[in-house]
């Protein structure tokens, strides 16, 4: 006798509405616990979802190109009912892959839009809006009043088109209404259109999907948050002798510690000082934040990655090392799994290994400030006799200026540089 399963899509993590890059199977075709079904591409990583049962595919709701949520159903299989018991148990779980399996329950599947069922107003004064979790989210995230919000979809439930053309007519109108007023920035010019091909040769590539999500963040984020950007710098000789000693004396399956090893634990150090540094703004409340999560930039050959060191303030120097090397290493090989992007409290962007004297990052909101670390360079410094050559690390800090000021940032900086200048006061 034959039962149906529905295969759901399993917690990934803190995010919504992930586009589905491919559909491995179709109706007909056998399938066994943990073949790949779909593969899921989340912001900066890709996940298979492979199947919690053996059996035969009945039916496949989903196609390339569809985005899906925790929960969502993405499949119907139909198998025996003389399945063994550990596949049994295995279909009442939804599934993932080992680096993304988790405890969560599946969130509740959101419900499609269907014609001929719409709405085109709110609802009314005091009846609870129609929305998914996923959309209250994005709602949220876009700083919209759900309430406010007209439901075109089946029984006037609230789509995520409907937030985006909520949110689009509201920016029309504040932008009208600067234009009126004699500024905003819709007084800008248009981008210019130019036919580089009249000049000489040119070629065309696409970007990357790293880069095209987070351009768009990156651009919002300094726009919209007033940054200020103070610059250190940090004695490093004799912890540059210190790290080599320690990589020097370490055993073979122990890591090579870095700079940036160091860097992290002097930051650490810093926010619990600074409490407001660790921290995020939510409308008219600040919230502080009572665990060290520290996101560290890594290059890879499709963008910027942000892989998160969490509970930085928990863990030695070499734990650290060996978290940053393993998490660059699945970054740039774009194995790097969601979770493992998510939770910062605060980011270090380093080109220590690149080059130059200095720069000014942006900030990774929802995070309040963000440790720039160029290259550490020999100088000749006085020291009250004589020049002597010394290591010296440039530093710098962007911060956002609704939260905090230039002086609470120099203090900081400050901190900073001190606990790398002599990493004794680590321990104080």
């Amino acid at each position: 006798m034959l039962r149906t399963i529905e295969v759901r899509v399993p917690d990934i993590g803190d995010v919504s509405d992930v586009p589905v890059l491919e559909v491995a199977v179709g109706v007909g075709d056998v399938v066994h616990i943990d073949d790949p079904l779909i593969l899921l591409e989340s912001d900066k990583a890709t996940l298979d979802v492979p199947s919690p049962h053996a059996g035969s595919v009945a039916e496949v709701r989903v196609r390339e190109g569809d985005t899906v949520s925790t929960g969502d159903v993405i499949m119907i299989l139909t198998a025996e009912t003389n399945a063994t018991s550990a596949e049994m148990e295995a279909a009442s779980v939804p599934s993932v892959a080992p680096e993304h399996r988790a405890d969560t329950a599946p969130a509740p599947t959101a419900t499609p839009a269907l014609e001929g069922e719409q709405s085109s107003s709110p609802a009314p004064a005091g009846v609870p809006a129609h929305a998914s979790p996923s959309v209250r989210k994005f709602a949220r995230t876009l700083g919209a009043d759900i309430a406010e919000i007209a439901g075109t979809g089946r029984k006037g439930r609230i789509t995520r088109a409907d937030v985006e053309a909520h949110v689009k007519a509201r920016l029309s109108a504040v932008q009208s209404g600067a234009k009126r007023a004699g500024g905003g920035l819709s007084e800008l010019p248009d981008w210019p259109e130019v036919d580089f091909a009249r000049f000489g040769p040119v070629a065309r590539t696409p970007l990357s999907r790293i880069v095209r999500i987070a351009g768009p963040a990156l651009s919002r984020n300094a726009i919209v948050i007033p940054h200020v950007t103070n610059f250190d710098k940090a004695d490093v000789t004799d912890l540059e002798t210190f790290r080599k000693t320690l990589n020097d004396e370490r055993a073979p399956d122990e890591a090579k510690l870095t700079m940036l090893s160091f860097a992290v634990k002097a930051v650490v150090a810093a926010l619990k000082a600074f409490p407001r540094f660790n921290a995020s703004l939510d409308g008219c409340e600040l919230v502080l934040k009572h665990y060290w999560n520290i996101g560290v930039a890594v290059d890879t050959p499709d963008g910027l990655v942000v892989p998160v060191i969490k509970q930085a303030d928990q863990k030695g120097l070499r734990d650290i090392a060996a978290e940053m090397a393993e998490r660059a290493t699945a970054a740039r090989t774009g194995k790097l799994p969601a979770a493992d992007m998510q939770g910062a409290t605060f980011t270090i962007s380093s080109l220590g290994g690149v080059g130059g004297t200095g720069f000014t990052p942006i900030i990774n909101a929802p995070e309040v400030a963000i440790l720039g670390m160029a290259q550490a360079e020999m100088q000749p410094v006085w020291d009250g006799a004589s020049f002597a050559p010394r290591l010296i690390q440039p530093l710098s800090l962007s911060w956002d200026h609704r939260v905090t000021d230039g002086v609470a940032a120099a203090r900081f900086l400050g901190h900073v540089s001190r606990s790398l200048c002599d990493f004794r006061r680590i321990s104080v």
